[in-house]
């Protein structure tokens, strides 16, 4: 460790921010985030278009709305 604590010190001021940066970074994506149970309230939100399209045709038409496509 004490190497790494050397090296770094040998850095511009600007690089050791980015370390540090980094390192926080490391940490946080290291840590358990609670999971909590998945919600469904999503269930039931295109009722509404279900005598307009098949599944098919609305997994098409999903793909389309994320690209952008017209």
């Amino acid at each position: 460790m004490k190497q790494i604590e050397k090296m770094i010190k040998e850095l511009p001021p600007e690089l050791q921010q980015e370390i540090e940066d980094y390192v926080e970074f490391l940490i946080e994506k290291r840590r358990k985030k609670p999971q909590g149970k998945p919600k469904f309230d999503w269930i039931g939100a295109l009722k509404d278009l279900r005598d307009q399209y098949t599944s098919v045709e609305l997994q098409h038409k999903i793909a389309e709305w994320r690209i952008g496509a017209k």
